[in-house]
């Protein structure tokens, strides 16, 4: 078996009662089937709180006023306190560490939806490297039987390929954010097609980092319109989620001329508080994230392309969303702003599959979304770099 982690993951701690936003609350947390199995048998008073504070039938926990309901006003757990750390279930006990499962590989990650983690992952200055390891007396218990192995190393080829490109600092950031949707697509047609077998993949990307991508049709205004919309369709888990969607609202109402200019110097107080090039790695670690996280679970889906613009437009939303937040008052521009955003952000998308679910399938089906749609977001955003 081999393990595969980010360099920076083995240093994660968790701030407990001091971090700034609790993992406890605003999402129903699953229990895995050994823990409820504790738990029905934990004897006297907090046996009783045990059993009336679980939903059996669901397997999660119960929640008040949308906090988990073990979660104590001094915002720590009370099953910790009273069980200890062996107690916890699967979900707490790990979280915010993430596995993706593949056959002979098991892939870590540190969530983005986690505030500290998000701080790890955005302030990490130099490029991501993994670190892997291999324990040949480790054999894999899960079923893979139909697992496409073919389909799996092609995927591997290109995501590493495709992080060569994304943490390759001479290339603009906005090029290599098209560049990971042209190849997803690539990939995407060529799997339909099946020809999947029957293509360079990897000569192609070089061929899209040749290209110029100044020509363009459509106008940023409006597609920006379009994407918000989705986000609203989406199942709203926090109510602070809101006041970042509705922020934009009085923003649209302004017209065109009036949005554009207050972006336009939105990207100019960046330049010159934070910095273009701090700002653009931060774009690139959040790029990274999503592509390592998600890329490769199209071996069991075959949604590649969904996984791709999932990875791309994230890093747009948050950026995105950020404006919207800072336009409402125009206070000053801090790492702190970009930091809250996605998190809030990755809480609403990972923590809910009907989520992730939608957007995947609006990713596949919605013209609004393809690499050509979407070019005029990046080109808009180079301009202003130049």
């Amino acid at each position: 078996m081999y393990y595969r982690k980010p360099h920076y993951y083995e240093k994660f701690f968790c701030t407990a009662d001091q971090c700034p936003d609790t993992c406890c609350a605003g999402w129903q947390i699953v229990i895995d089937e050994n823990s409820l199995e504790k738990y029905s048998n934990v004897s006297g008073d907090f046996g009783i709180r045990l059993l009336n504070s679980i939903d059996w039938r669901e397997g999660i926990f119960e929640q008040y006023d949308k906090r988990c309901s073990f979660l104590n006003s001094e915002n720590l757990c009370d099953i910790y306190k009273e069980l200890g750390a062996e107690a916890l279930c699967d979900t707490c006990r790990l979280y915010p560490r993430h596995i993706e499962e593949f056959e002979n590989l098991r892939e870590f990650s540190l969530s983005l939806s986690c505030p500290v983690a998000a701080k790890m992952i955005l302030e990490c200055q130099e490029p991501v490297k993994f670190l892997e390891e291999q324990d040949e007396q480790e054999e894999c218990e899960d079923d893979f039987e139909d697992f496409d192995f073919l389909l799996f190393d092609c995927l591997l080829e290109v995501r590493e390929k495709l992080f060569s490109i994304v943490q390759n600092r001479k290339i603009p950031v906005e090029k290599r954010m098209f560049c990971v949707l042209r190849t997803a697509k690539n990939l995407q047609d060529a799997l339909d097609e099946g020809e999947l077998f029957e293509r360079d993949f990897i000569s192609d990307v070089e061929l899209y980092l040749q290209e110029e991508i100044k020509e363009f049709s459509g106008s940023f205004y409006e597609t920006v319109q379009v994407l918000r919309k989705d986000l609203l369709r989406l199942e709203v888990l926090r109510e602070e989620w809101k006041a970042n969607l509705k922020a934009a609202e009085n923003l649209f109402q302004k017209g065109e001329t009036w949005y554009v200019e207050k972006r336009d110097r939105y990207k100019a107080e960046i330049k010159n508080t934070i910095g273009q090039e701090q700002w653009d790695i931060y774009k690139e670690q959040l790029l990274m994230f999503f592509l390592y996280t998600y890329f490769c679970g199209a071996v069991y889906d075959d949604m590649i392309y969904s996984k791709g613009v999932l990875s791309v437009i994230s890093v747009f939303w948050i950026e995105e969303i950020t404006f919207w937040s800072w336009a409402a008052d125009e206070g000053q521009i801090e790492e702190k702003n970009l930091l809250e955003t996605a998190y809030r952000y990755a809480r609403e998308i990972e923590h809910s599959d009907e989520n992730l679910n939608l957007l995947e399938e609006i990713f596949d089906l919605d013209k609004h979304y393809k690499p050509e749609t979407l070019r005029c977001i990046f080109v808009r955003e180079r301009k202003q770099h130049e």
